[in-house]
């Protein structure tokens, strides 16, 4: 007679049943299993679960709120490659402007806004029939591009002329154009859509922009070559990657003051904010690695290897993966992010003298489950080994 019980890696939305037999060919036994979290698993097993091939020089990835599907733009070209997130292959490849820098997705996932680079304009594309529905006339070098929460209006930072130009998404023209910091970068606006935060690369400047007015009411000295920029979901706090120092700065929103300065990779670009608020993801272009930052203590807890060249870095709705493209190559890193295992059912029916002995664990997590039994005998002279799970 042979009896095991088996330990796992159970992720979430991928793997969320395990199957455990244990044979008991002529033995009763009456047992209970009970799903635990070793003392000694960290939840840190951040780690790569897939690389798609997509296009030439990939920059930028935004991900549909209905977490289906991932829109990535590839910078070395003219298009944009859709993701199918349920298997991780492209299904659509979309032509667009010059040098396609940046993506944004509309909050009710009916739109991409494709900024490209290359040029002055942004591609309006139908996630329905993902082809590009309308062209709007922006600043020069376009790159960030953030959408209002109610979705009424998109602010795109146009690196070349020193603006943000405001695109009214009903009719897709500009309403306004906001002077900012010189060759801003990144922008993001509040959950709540009153302020918008703009990095400025070549000045060291965040300036917030009152989306009532469309005015700037605020300019915040920042780290250097400030770059990508994230708001917590609860939006008292805005996070900045700085290129040029290695750093990520926090910016305390209430008082527009940064109250902490965050060390990260080499040359970091971009940074993406968990949507529970915990981790912060950024970006670190020169060493081709994604920083995981605990947002409550304001320290990196892990360091992921991805592709080469990371910039644009995006968390999936559910918050169980993010998305990572690598713009020296044809790569986009998918990152499966760690989550502490719940389990959500448990039977364990007994066994008996002509049948199998089985269990079925239904779970969600990242982090290793190892199982014990919590009641009933095991045959005389068999143990259970605490560490494999093994008896």
């Amino acid at each position: 007679m042979s009896l095991e019980i088996f330990s796992t890696r159970i992720h979430r939305g991928r793997f969320p049943r395990l199957l455990g037999v244990v044979v008991a060919a002529g033995i009763g036994l009456g047992l209970a299993v009970m799903g635990a979290l070793p003392a000694n698993a960290a939840v840190t097993d951040w780690a790569v679960v897939s690389t798609i091939t997509v296009g030439s020089g990939p920059s930028d990835v935004a991900v549909t709120p209905d977490g289906k599907h991932a829109y990535v733009t590839n910078n070395g070209g003219t298009t944009v490659s859709v993701i199918d997130t349920a298997t991780n292959t492209v299904t659509a490849t979309i032509p667009v402007g010059d040098t396609p820098g940046i993506v944004a997705i509309s909050p009710d996932g009916t739109h991409a806004y494709v900024a490209n680079n290359g040029g002055t304009t942004v591609s309006v594309i139908d996630t329905a029939t993902n082809t590009v529905t309308a062209t709007v006339t922006v600043g020069l070098a376009p790159g960030f591009i953030a959408i209002t929460p109610d979705g009424t209006h998109a602010y795109v930072v146009n690196f070349g002329d020193n603006t943000v130009s405001v695109i009214d998404t009903a009719t897709n023209t500009v309403t306004a154009t906001i002077a900012v910091g010189v060759s801003p970068t990144g922008v993001a606006v509040t959950p709540d859509g009153k302020h918008v935060y703009v990095g400025s690369l070549l000045d060291n400047t965040v300036s917030v922009i009152d989306t009532a007015t469309n005015t700037v009411t605020a300019t915040i000295a920042g780290g250097s070559e400030p770059t990508g920029v994230a708001v917590s979901p609860d939006g008292t706090r805005a996070y900045v990657a700085n290129f040029g120092d290695n750093t990520v700065s926090v910016i305390d929103t209430a008082t527009n003051t940064i109250t902490a300065t965050v060390l990260v990779g080499v040359q970091p670009y971009d940074v993406a904010v968990s949507p529970d608020g915990k981790y912060g993801y950024v970006t670190n272009s020169f060493d081709n690695t994604v920083s995981v930052i605990n947002l409550a203590t304001n320290t990196v807890t892990a360091t992921v290897p991805v592709g080469s060249s990371p910039y644009g870095v995006t968390v999936s709705p559910d918050g169980t993966y993010a998305y990572a493209a690598n713009l020296l190559g044809t790569t986009v890193s998918v990152i499966a992010l760690s989550i502490s295992p719940t389990i959500t059912s448990l039977t364990a029916p007994n066994g008996t003298d002509t049948t199998a002995y089985s269990f079925q664990l239904t779970a969600t997590g990242t982090a290793t489950i190892s199982y014990s039994v919590s009641s009933g005998a095991l045959p005389t002279g068999v143990t259970l080994d605490p560490t494999t799970g093994l008896i």
